[in-house]
Protein backbone atom coordinates (compact mmCIF):
# COMPACT_ATOMS: atom_id res chain seq x y z
CA UNK A 1 0.00 0.00 0.00
CA UNK A 2 1.52 3.56 -0.91
CA UNK A 3 1.82 6.29 1.34
CA UNK A 4 -0.82 8.43 -1.12
CA UNK A 5 -3.25 10.30 0.25
CA UNK A 6 -6.96 9.15 -0.46
CA UNK A 7 -8.07 11.94 -2.03
CA UNK A 8 -5.25 11.39 -4.53
CA UNK A 9 -7.48 8.24 -5.21
CA UNK A 10 -11.47 8.62 -5.56
CA UNK A 11 -12.57 5.07 -4.25
CA UNK A 12 -10.08 5.41 -1.50
CA UNK A 13 -10.97 9.15 -0.79
CA UNK A 14 -14.78 7.39 -0.69
CA UNK A 15 -13.88 4.67 1.39
CA UNK A 16 -12.40 6.88 3.92
CA UNK A 17 -14.87 8.96 3.96
CA UNK A 18 -17.61 6.07 4.89
CA UNK A 19 -14.88 4.37 7.81
CA UNK A 20 -13.57 7.11 9.11
CA UNK A 21 -16.16 10.18 8.99
CA UNK A 22 -19.50 10.28 10.34
CA UNK A 23 -20.70 13.65 8.37
CA UNK A 24 -22.30 11.85 5.65
CA UNK A 25 -25.23 9.58 6.06
CA UNK A 26 -23.42 6.83 5.06
CA UNK A 27 -20.89 7.51 7.57
CA UNK A 28 -23.12 7.19 9.71
CA UNK A 29 -24.83 4.51 8.96
CA UNK A 30 -21.67 2.44 8.54
CA UNK A 31 -20.42 3.65 12.15
CA UNK A 32 -24.12 2.88 13.78
CA UNK A 33 -23.99 -0.69 12.13
CA UNK A 34 -20.38 -1.16 13.36
CA UNK A 35 -21.18 -0.47 16.84
CA UNK A 36 -24.06 -2.80 16.77
CA UNK A 37 -22.39 -5.23 15.58
CA UNK A 38 -19.63 -5.06 18.61
CA UNK A 39 -22.23 -4.82 20.96
CA UNK A 40 -23.64 -8.03 19.54
CA UNK A 41 -20.01 -9.48 19.39
CA UNK A 42 -19.07 -8.73 23.07
CA UNK A 43 -22.38 -9.54 24.48
CA UNK A 44 -22.00 -13.70 22.90
CA UNK A 45 -18.46 -13.82 24.05
CA UNK A 46 -20.00 -13.28 27.55
CA UNK A 47 -22.65 -15.84 27.05
CA UNK A 48 -20.29 -18.06 26.09
CA UNK A 49 -18.58 -17.93 29.47
CA UNK A 50 -21.94 -19.00 30.84
CA UNK A 51 -21.81 -22.54 31.53
CA UNK A 52 -25.10 -23.53 31.09
CA UNK A 53 -25.67 -21.18 28.18
CA UNK A 54 -22.74 -22.71 26.57
CA UNK A 55 -23.61 -26.43 26.78
CA UNK A 56 -27.15 -25.21 25.08
CA UNK A 57 -25.78 -23.00 22.47
CA UNK A 58 -22.46 -23.25 22.24
CA UNK A 59 -21.99 -23.97 18.65
CA UNK A 60 -23.53 -21.18 17.61
CA UNK A 61 -21.96 -18.57 19.63
CA UNK A 62 -18.81 -20.14 18.38
CA UNK A 63 -19.97 -19.76 14.64
CA UNK A 64 -21.69 -16.03 15.64
CA UNK A 65 -18.00 -15.18 17.30
CA UNK A 66 -16.18 -16.51 13.66
CA UNK A 67 -18.41 -14.35 11.65
CA UNK A 68 -17.93 -11.10 13.64
CA UNK A 69 -14.44 -11.70 13.74
CA UNK A 70 -13.95 -12.29 9.49
CA UNK A 71 -16.43 -9.26 9.28
CA UNK A 72 -13.76 -7.16 11.95
CA UNK A 73 -10.93 -8.60 9.53
CA UNK A 74 -12.10 -7.30 6.77
CA UNK A 75 -13.05 -4.02 8.16
CA UNK A 76 -9.76 -3.40 9.21
CA UNK A 77 -8.22 -4.43 6.23
CA UNK A 78 -10.44 -1.53 4.75
CA UNK A 79 -9.25 1.11 7.19
CA UNK A 80 -5.46 -0.12 6.41
CA UNK A 81 -6.35 0.61 2.81
CA UNK A 82 -8.28 3.91 2.74
CA UNK A 83 -5.36 5.44 4.52
CA UNK A 84 -2.41 7.42 3.11
CA UNK A 85 -0.25 6.14 5.41
CA UNK A 86 -1.59 2.91 6.86
CA UNK A 87 1.27 2.03 9.35
CA UNK A 88 0.67 5.29 11.12
CA UNK A 89 -3.26 4.37 11.69
CA UNK A 90 -1.94 0.64 12.90
CA UNK A 91 0.21 1.98 15.61
CA UNK A 92 -2.19 4.37 16.63
CA UNK A 93 -4.68 3.83 19.89
CA UNK A 94 -7.19 2.47 17.65
CA UNK A 95 -5.57 1.03 15.10
CA UNK A 96 -4.05 -1.41 17.91
CA UNK A 97 -8.02 -1.65 19.15
CA UNK A 98 -9.26 -2.61 16.49
CA UNK A 99 -6.22 -5.36 15.69
CA UNK A 100 -6.50 -6.87 19.25
CA UNK A 101 -10.24 -7.15 18.85
CA UNK A 102 -9.29 -10.02 16.06
CA UNK A 103 -6.55 -11.04 17.15
CA UNK A 104 -7.80 -13.15 19.94
CA UNK A 105 -10.29 -15.65 17.94
CA UNK A 106 -7.46 -16.54 15.53
CA UNK A 107 -5.15 -17.44 18.62
CA UNK A 108 -8.28 -19.80 19.84
CA UNK A 109 -7.08 -21.99 17.88
CA UNK A 110 -3.63 -22.50 19.56
CA UNK A 111 -4.36 -21.23 22.40
CA UNK A 112 -7.98 -22.87 23.92
CA UNK A 113 -10.48 -20.09 25.61
CA UNK A 114 -8.15 -17.06 24.41
CA UNK A 115 -11.36 -15.80 22.47
CA UNK A 116 -12.26 -14.47 26.08
CA UNK A 117 -9.91 -11.32 25.37
CA UNK A 118 -12.38 -10.52 22.88
CA UNK A 119 -14.02 -8.00 25.07
CA UNK A 120 -11.67 -5.64 24.49
CA UNK A 121 -13.89 -5.06 21.52
CA UNK A 122 -15.79 -2.54 23.60
CA UNK A 123 -13.30 -0.23 23.65
CA UNK A 124 -13.90 0.35 19.79
CA UNK A 125 -17.48 1.81 20.87
CA UNK A 126 -15.16 4.85 22.44
CA UNK A 127 -15.77 6.26 18.75
CA UNK A 128 -19.81 6.76 19.55
CA UNK A 129 -19.35 10.34 21.04
CA UNK A 130 -18.17 11.20 17.35
CA UNK A 131 -20.81 8.98 15.63
CA UNK A 132 -23.62 10.89 17.29
CA UNK A 133 -21.71 14.12 17.10
CA UNK A 134 -21.34 14.45 20.55
CA UNK A 135 -18.60 17.04 20.66
CA UNK A 136 -18.44 18.11 23.92
CA UNK A 137 -17.29 14.42 24.99
CA UNK A 138 -14.94 14.41 22.11
CA UNK A 139 -13.69 17.72 23.55
CA UNK A 140 -13.25 16.49 26.95
CA UNK A 141 -12.00 13.06 25.75
CA UNK A 142 -9.05 14.87 23.64
CA UNK A 143 -8.59 17.06 26.66
CA UNK A 144 -8.32 14.31 29.40
CA UNK A 145 -5.97 12.17 26.73
CA UNK A 146 -4.00 15.47 26.41
CA UNK A 147 -3.34 15.94 29.98
CA UNK A 148 -2.47 12.11 30.90
CA UNK A 149 0.20 12.05 28.30
CA UNK A 150 1.80 15.44 29.68
CA UNK A 151 1.28 13.86 33.22
CA UNK A 152 3.20 10.60 32.29
CA UNK A 153 6.61 11.49 33.24
CA UNK A 154 5.66 12.93 36.51
CA UNK A 155 3.87 10.23 37.60
CA UNK A 156 6.84 7.87 36.26
CA UNK A 157 8.92 9.51 38.63
CA UNK A 158 6.28 9.64 41.36
CA UNK A 159 5.69 6.11 41.33
CA UNK A 160 9.38 5.62 41.54
CA UNK A 161 9.68 7.38 44.45
CA UNK A 162 6.33 5.43 46.27
CA UNK A 163 8.40 1.87 45.08
CA UNK A 164 11.34 3.16 46.80
CA UNK A 165 9.19 3.76 49.58
CA UNK A 166 7.67 0.43 49.81
CA UNK A 167 11.12 -1.32 49.77
CA UNK A 168 12.27 0.37 52.88
CA UNK A 169 8.92 -0.08 54.78
CA UNK A 170 8.83 -3.10 53.49
CA UNK A 171 12.56 -4.07 55.03
CA UNK A 172 12.07 -2.06 58.43
CA UNK A 173 8.98 -4.03 59.02
CA UNK A 174 10.76 -7.41 58.14
CA UNK A 175 13.34 -5.99 60.87
CA UNK A 176 10.70 -5.45 63.55
CA UNK A 177 8.24 -7.96 63.24
CA UNK A 178 10.37 -10.76 61.50
CA UNK A 179 9.41 -14.47 60.82
CA UNK A 180 6.98 -15.37 63.66
CA UNK A 181 4.77 -12.42 62.91
CA UNK A 182 4.15 -13.58 59.29
CA UNK A 183 6.99 -11.41 57.92
CA UNK A 184 8.61 -14.28 56.85
CA UNK A 185 11.06 -12.42 53.94
CA UNK A 186 11.58 -8.78 52.75
CA UNK A 187 9.27 -9.41 49.19
CA UNK A 188 6.22 -10.79 51.78
CA UNK A 189 7.00 -7.35 54.03
CA UNK A 190 7.06 -5.36 50.63
CA UNK A 191 3.63 -6.86 49.77
CA UNK A 192 2.32 -5.56 53.00
CA UNK A 193 4.06 -2.21 52.78
CA UNK A 194 2.20 -2.00 49.67
CA UNK A 195 -1.37 -3.09 50.46
CA UNK A 196 -1.32 -1.03 53.65
CA UNK A 197 0.03 2.45 51.70
CA UNK A 198 -2.39 2.16 49.16
CA UNK A 199 -5.09 1.62 52.07
CA UNK A 200 -6.16 -1.68 50.70
CA UNK A 201 -5.48 -3.69 53.90
CA UNK A 202 -5.91 -7.18 53.15
CA UNK A 203 -5.20 -7.86 56.81
CA UNK A 204 -3.51 -11.34 56.00
CA UNK A 205 -0.63 -9.75 57.47
CA UNK A 206 -0.73 -7.77 60.37
CA UNK A 207 2.25 -6.12 62.73
CA UNK A 208 2.04 -7.55 66.18
CA UNK A 209 4.24 -5.28 68.27
CA UNK A 210 4.38 -1.12 69.01
CA UNK A 211 6.91 -0.66 67.03
CA UNK A 212 5.55 -2.45 64.14
CA UNK A 213 1.88 -1.19 64.36
CA UNK A 214 3.29 2.97 65.45
CA UNK A 215 5.30 1.99 61.53
CA UNK A 216 1.93 0.54 60.42
CA UNK A 217 0.04 3.63 61.11
CA UNK A 218 2.40 5.80 59.66
CA UNK A 219 2.22 3.97 56.34
CA UNK A 220 -1.13 4.45 56.25
CA UNK A 221 -1.59 8.11 57.12
CA UNK A 222 1.44 8.42 54.14
CA UNK A 223 -0.67 6.62 51.79
CA UNK A 224 -3.99 9.32 52.23
CA UNK A 225 -1.21 11.62 51.20
CA UNK A 226 0.46 9.74 48.13
CA UNK A 227 -3.01 8.99 46.65
CA UNK A 228 -3.72 12.83 46.18
CA UNK A 229 -0.17 13.30 44.48
CA UNK A 230 -1.10 11.80 41.14
CA UNK A 231 -4.82 13.77 41.25
CA UNK A 232 -2.85 16.93 41.92
CA UNK A 233 -0.70 16.76 38.52
CA UNK A 234 -3.28 15.71 35.46
CA UNK A 235 -5.23 18.43 37.49
CA UNK A 236 -2.63 20.88 36.84
CA UNK A 237 -2.36 19.24 33.23
CA UNK A 238 -5.85 19.84 32.70
CA UNK A 239 -6.33 23.05 33.40
CA UNK A 240 -3.52 23.51 30.75
CA UNK A 241 -4.99 21.66 28.12
CA UNK A 242 -8.30 22.73 28.83
CA UNK A 243 -7.42 26.11 27.29
CA UNK A 244 -6.11 24.61 24.30
CA UNK A 245 -9.55 23.79 21.77
CA UNK A 246 -8.97 20.52 19.15
CA UNK A 247 -11.43 19.83 16.28
CA UNK A 248 -12.85 16.33 15.37
CA UNK A 249 -11.66 16.14 12.12
CA UNK A 250 -9.60 12.86 11.26
CA UNK A 251 -6.38 13.32 9.11
CA UNK A 252 -7.10 11.61 6.04
CA UNK A 253 -3.30 10.11 5.49
CA UNK A 254 -3.27 8.95 9.18
CA UNK A 255 -6.78 9.50 10.76
CA UNK A 256 -5.57 11.21 13.48
CA UNK A 257 -7.60 14.03 15.63
CA UNK A 258 -7.01 16.32 17.74
CA UNK A 259 -6.31 19.32 15.21
CA UNK A 260 -6.51 22.69 16.09
CA UNK A 261 -10.04 24.33 14.88
CA UNK A 262 -8.17 26.28 11.77
CA UNK A 263 -5.43 23.84 11.27
CA UNK A 264 -4.36 23.20 7.25
CA UNK A 265 -2.20 20.29 7.80
CA UNK A 266 -2.13 17.28 10.14
CA UNK A 267 -0.12 17.90 13.19
CA UNK A 268 0.97 14.01 13.13
CA UNK A 269 2.21 13.25 9.65
CA UNK A 270 2.21 16.63 8.10
CA UNK A 271 -0.62 15.62 5.54
CA UNK A 272 -3.60 18.49 4.03
CA UNK A 273 -6.86 18.48 5.56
Amino acid sequence: MSDTPPAATSWRGRLHEIIFEADTSAGKAFDIALMVAIILSVFAVCLESVTSIELNYGPALRAAEWAFTILFTIEYALRLSCVGKPWRYAVSFFGIVDLLAIVPTYLSLIFVGSQSLLVIRALRLLRVFRVFKLGHFVGEATLLRTALIASVRKIIIFLGTVLMLVLIVGALMYLIEGEEHGFTNIPQSIYWAIVTMTTVGYGDVTPQTVAGKVLASMVMIMGYAIIAVPTGIVTVELGWASRQRVSTQACPSCSAEGHDPDAKHCKFCGEKL
